[in-house]
């Protein structure tokens, strides 16, 4: 017998990802470490109080029947955290939960699009806002995210004759890969873009409580008139390290979320019991704790991107979400290459930008799982193997004081980038000029 497949499976080859995978798992077996930065697991262990409640409930054997719907205690507990957290106010028919956001914007398509119709994606952008809406047969049509627009998409470039016939827009900040933010201005500005071309927002908000340097996560749905055009997926995977059980939340607009509830009662029966019991632990853990858990994410971001400065190869710093992103190092043209030539010698192990889109090709993105001390020994082993040939920030001037350096004015003093003319802010490190 000859097996055929559909021809949407070409699309979903694993490619660098088996590879890598390969190296990794040799390195491995001949004894040698391997400094994981590759995928974004949390490495934190979830609270007490969620472990306790999965256990508590798991238990109970009238929990193994199906769930069939989202019960009133986790019905309060995301409306109490969507008010206590962003001030904004959910009534029980404008959520829903999800077997994770990532099932929910895999599947969220279905529920908004024909085959034709056009989504608006971003490049680079995280691999399941492409492959959901293709499962739907949509037009995909990608939104740059460039350094001279502060990566945040040129909503006014976008063509009349494009916009006529999108249905919805993904939008995500912080994002991943990019671990850039959005200012509240934008989506002031997006909302009634959206509203006038009667196209649907869908943000997913994965990564709010993971914001450094003093800045603040915020939800769509603070915005006046958010609720009109938009729906937002809230994730409990990173904010409380409740990853397998595979657990998120659909928020906003009611009638898109009424819509997306009758397709998902006809793919599955709920989520399980136990999980919404751990849900509900998640939602209702102290302020204190998801705080500490973002400054241990961003002392590690710190000594990765001032790590890997100091020995010359020019990563920014991140703004938000547990990874890191930048250039590969002067020298190097192939992102995939230059990984896979950085864990053989120095056993770091990270994520080609390739993968998440054309114009994250010559990037790398690096998850922030490892402790402090062990990022400042990877990035030891790569100084050490000679791979960082060439020092990237600009030759430091003397100042008046001359016990100090400071950059060409054409330079951020922060992170040595080049700025844009024009700006008032670095567009690599968000340093104000």
């Amino acid at each position: 017998m000859e097996l055929k497949f559909a021809s949407r499976m070409k699309n979903y080859e694993t490619g660098i990802f088996s590879v890598l995978n390969v190296m990794r798992n040799e390195r491995i077996r001949e004894g040698k470490k391997v400094y994981d930065f590759w995928v974004g697991t949390p490495d934190f262990e979830p609270s007490k109080a969620i472990v306790d409640a999965v256990s508590e409930a798991a238990k109970d054997p009238l929990n193994y029947k199906y769930a069939l719907v989202d019960i009133p205690e986790l019905v309060d507990a995301v409306i109490d955290r969507y008010k206590k957290r962003y001030n904004v106010t959910l009534t029980a028919d404008e959520l829903m939960s999800v077997n994770g956001s990532q099932e929910g914007i895999a599947h969220i398509s279905l529920s908004l699009c024909d085959p034709g119709d056009i989504v608006l994606i971003p490049n680079p952008g995280y691999p399941i806002f492409e492959i959901g809406p293709s499962l739907a047969g949509t037009d995909i049509r990608y939104y740059e995210l460039l350094e001279k627009n502060g990566y945040l998409p040129d909503l006014e470039a976008i063509e009349d004759a494009v916009l006529k016939k999108t249905r919805f827009i993904i939008i995500s900040y912080p994002l991943n890969p990019l671990c850039k933010t959005a200012p509240r201005s934008f989506y002031e500005k997006l909302i009634p873009w959206a509203a006038k071309h009667n196209i649907i927002i869908v943000h997913d908000n994965a990564y709010s409580d993971i914001v450094f340097d003093g800045r603040k996560g915020e939800s769509i749905l603070s915005i006046p008139g958010a609720k009109e055009v938009c729906v937002e997926f809230y994730s409990l995977s990173k904010t409380y390290n409740y990853t397998g059980a595979r657990s998120g939340f659909l928020v906003g607009n009611k009638e898109i979320v009424q819509n997306f509830k009758k397709l998902r009662s006809q793919i599955d029966y709920g989520t399980f019991l136990p999980v919404q019991y751990g849900a509900i632990a998640a939602l209702r853990s102290p302020e204190e704790d998801i705080q500490k858990q973002c400054e241990v994410y961003q002392q590690r971001r710190d000594a990765l991107c001032a790590g890997l400065r100091d020995i010359g190869w020019n990563i920014p710093d991140s703004e938000g979400t547990m990874f890191a992103w930048g250039k590969i190092p002067e020298g190097y043209t192939d992102d995939i290459a230059f990984v896979k030539e950085l864990v053989e010698k120095t056993g770091v192990l990270c994520t080609p930008g390739s993968s998440f889109g054309s114009l994250g090709a010559g990037h790398v993105r690096f998850a922030l799982t490892l402790p402090v001390e062990v990022i400042k020994e990877a990035v030891g082993r790569i100084k050490e193997s000679g791979m960082i040939k060439t020092q990237t920030v600009p030759v430091e001037l003397e100042n008046k004081t001359g016990t100090e350096k400071a950059a060409p004015k054409n330079f951020c003093t922060n992170c040595g980038s080049k700025l844009v003319a024009g700006a008032n802010f670095c567009t690599v490190c968000g340093k104000k000029i």
